[in-house]
């Protein structure tokens, strides 16, 4: 594996993570009666930023394929 492949494998991994973590806190921030819609926004919005980012550094992984 080139050095590329890996280095996108180990960025999937950190952005995966951080995801998981953008889900827990807006799990806990959503459970608060005292909630701050604003910033629940915020982290949703970032949430599915990454989840592109995500998306996109997969596609990169996959072999192109000549139809």
């Amino acid at each position: 594996m080139d050095l590329d492949t890996e280095a996108i494998k180990q960025r999937l991994t950190t952005l995966k993570s951080e995801h998981r973590d953008l889900d827990d806190v807006i799990a806990q921030l959503a459970a608060s009666p005292s909630a701050d819609q604003l910033q629940i926004q915020r982290l949703k919005k970032r949430k599915l930023a990454i989840k592109d980012i995500m998306a996109r550094l997969e596609s990169m992984l996959l072999p192109d394929i000549i139809a």
